[in-house]
């Protein structure tokens, strides 16, 4: 695990006073959630190195990551989702994986399964505190059957080892990273995230010498930056995750105002705004020549606290990311207009860290 500078956990300043703050806010958590039921569970389309899939995504509910236990990630409420006492059961996490399963028999059309199944959780699926190693084993075997897997995890866990479960059982798998920014900095004082972008690259090699490849998870539009900051962080980032080896693919994150976090206490209280679906948009455009599948799925677009633009547009800019995402291409974003660029255009030429949010 990396390791910040030692003034970082000075007391009362930087990671400490993040995790400090969050701690707080998320005490103040009261609703408890059942081991034995997933989180969520949804079927959608996914573009993969080795064509478009239907996918299965869950996210398992798990004792919570193990960063937020100490204060965590600035935007992340998922580990408020999270089964209460630290730990879930093998044959607890085993019955959520059969429920995902009734519920893609229900979905999928006479008896198909999902080509790509996606596992998430409030953390990292490769923690062993989260997900006993026992539980990787059966859920490798379960879905065996399947092309390519997705799981998730912070690159302290990634070992070509733990990998092996799903590779060495002819699964396409990937690991979905969440560095949210290629800037260490913003990584560390804005998401208060602890490791490094070098760290990032390591779990790249690892997973390449299990066979395996890298799904970059960036976010969006962190707290405490402007707009055209974000956006041009975000662009960077894009290109850095890009140019490096085994990491095929890109997901742009727009940060969506989560219950029991610092951005839903900046937003309440008018310091925070989620960002334009036209930066996203442009984005998508501009880093349409990297050497990666680039995609963006915007949780709660739209929506006051999700991306969104005026509210006459949302949805059409909204279809037009998704289309993106399957097709790849950038004319798809000509096909939208709206006046209120203009609005956006005035904010990333005038909005600065020191009078934000410019607009709502």
């Amino acid at each position: 695990m990396s390791k910040p500078s030692p003034e970082v956990y000075e007391r009362g300043r930087g990671m400490d006073a993040h995790n400090k703050v969050m701690r707080d806010i998320r005490s103040r958590k009261q609703k408890t959630y059942d081991p034995h039921e997933p989180t969520r569970v949804w079927i959608d389309e996914d573009n993969t190195p080795d064509g478009v899939y239907d996918s299965l995504t869950i996210i398992l509910n798990t004792g919570g990551c193990r960063w937020a236990r100490a204060g965590g990630c600035t935007m992340c409420g998922y580990v408020a989702e999270s089964v209460e006492g630290g730990t879930v059961a093998h044959e607890a996490l085993m019955d959520q994986i059969q429920v995902c399963l009734d519920h893609e028999a229900e979905e999928m059309d006479d008896g198909e399964k999902a080509g790509l199944i996606k596992i998430y959780t409030s953390g990292s699926f490769l923690d062993e505190r989260e997900v006993p190693a026992e539980t990787r084993d059966a859920i490798a075997e379960t879905f065996a059957d399947r092309d390519r897997m997705v799981v998730e995890s912070l690159p302290d866990f990634v070992t070509r080892e733990k990998l092996a479960d799903f590779t060495d059982r002819g699964l396409e798998t990937d690991v979905a990273v969440g560095l949210e920014t290629a800037t260490d900095r913003v990584r560390h004082d804005c998401v208060n995230k602890y490791f490094d972008f070098a760290d990032f690259e390591d779990a790249c090699e690892e997973a390449a010498a299990a066979g395996g490849g890298v799904k970059a998870y960036l976010l969006m539009k962190p707290p405490f930056l402007s707009e055209p900051e974000a956006l041009d962080d975000m662009k960077s980032s894009i290109r850095r995750c890009a140019a490096v080896d085994n990491c095929h693919t890109v997901s742009m994150n727009p940060t969506n105002v989560q219950r029991y976090t610092m951005v839903d206490e900046l937003f309440f209280n008018g310091g925070y705004r989620p960002p334009w679906l036209w930066s996203v948009a442009d984005a998508l455009r501009d880093t349409v020549d990297v050497d990666a599948i680039v995609v963006s799925d915007p949780v709660g677009g739209g929506q006051e606290r999700g991306a969104h633009n005026c509210g006459d547009c949302d949805e059409l800019v909204f279809k037009a990311v998704k289309d993106f995402n399957l097709r790849q291409d950038p004319t798809v974003f000509d096909q939208v207009s709206c006046d209120c660029e203009a609005t956006w255009e005035f904010v990333l030429d005038n909005e600065t860290s020191y009078n934000m949010p410019l607009v709502k």
